[in-house]
């Protein structure tokens, strides 16, 4: 049972996961350790404002289309992720703490035509 669990979780990982963009996360924060220095100097102490650094990524990514800038943005969140400031750190929430998705899902639009189904 536990070896078709896993199977499963690898088959969605497969259509759910992009090896690509941790392939390029990766290569920028080699780029960027020897451009910048280590990111735990950088972000420990708040010298950079990882999340200041992501909004100017997302902002640059929504005026060009450009998905380079959507690697950054993930590497700033992983580096506010790994150096979190005071206060903050990893707390699991259930979906009622959930910030939500802008639009609907696929699961939400096939649960609403079960619920309204005309017989």
């Amino acid at each position: 049972m536990f070896e078709t669990i896993h199977q499963n979780n690898l088959k969605i990982l497969d259509q759910e996961y992009s090896k690509e963009f941790d392939e390029k996360r990766k290569a920028a924060i080699i780029t960027s350790y020897h451009k910048y220095g280590p990111s735990k100097e950088n972000f420990q102490k708040g010298m950079v404002d990882a999340i200041g650094s992501l909004k100017k990524n997302l902002k640059k990514f929504e005026e060009t289309g450009n998905t380079e800038y959507l690697v950054d943005v993930a590497n700033y969140a992983m580096f506010r992720f790994m150096y979190p400031m005071e206060g903050e750190g990893y707390k699991p929430t259930d979906s009622d703490q959930s910030a939500g998705v802008d639009g609907v899902t696929i699961n939400e639009l096939k649960q609403f035509k079960e619920e309204h189904e005309y017989e």
